[in-house]
């Protein structure tokens, strides 16, 4: 890991990327629900629906696109509170993520105050979208628990 100044925005996105350990897809797993999720994604994903099975095929997908990819069907229903409680999900996901693992903890302090936008371009809820405008939830989700980390 490099020593990370105070830039006034990190962009983060791709696996290859700088900062990618603030993905979904990192290989930081999470302990939720007396189960292990190989990644934010996979549980994210699999909390779309009710269906167990469902959900345990999504937690069993070898990569977070591939959970990402089951994620995405609609042959199977949705849950009904899905827009309701999505937002709670994710938060929770990442508290675990980032209590659990030093690397991405450690390099989500040492960029002390700097905004932090999740530059996915085809994702204008949880990332910045096509044209910046996005509501980039996910890095404001990052944000809020750096300051819960440090008031911790």
């Amino acid at each position: 890991m490099t020593d990370h100044f105070n830039p006034s925005t990190i962009y983060f996105y791709a696996q290859t990327d700088a900062y990618s350990e603030f993905s979904n897809f990192a290989p930081y797993g999470v302990a939720i629900g007396d189960l292990w999720w190989p990644s934010v994604e996979h549980y994210f994903q699999a909390q779309k629906f009710h269906d167990e099975n469902y959900q345990e095929r999504i937690r069993r997908c070898s990569r977070p696109k591939d959970a990402k990819a089951l994620g995405m069907t609609r042959k199977i229903p949705l849950r009904t509170d899905w827009e309701q409680v999505k937002d709670q999900i994710m938060l929770d996901a990442v508290r675990v993520k980032f209590r659990t693992h030093d690397i991405p903890h450690n390099l989500l302090l040492s960029i002390w105050d700097a905004d932090i936008v999740e530059n996915a371009p085809m994702d204008a809820y949880w990332g910045c979208g096509p044209d910046g405008s996005g509501q980039n939830k996910l890095g404001r989700i990052l944000m809020r628990v750096r300051s819960e980390i440090r008031a911790r």
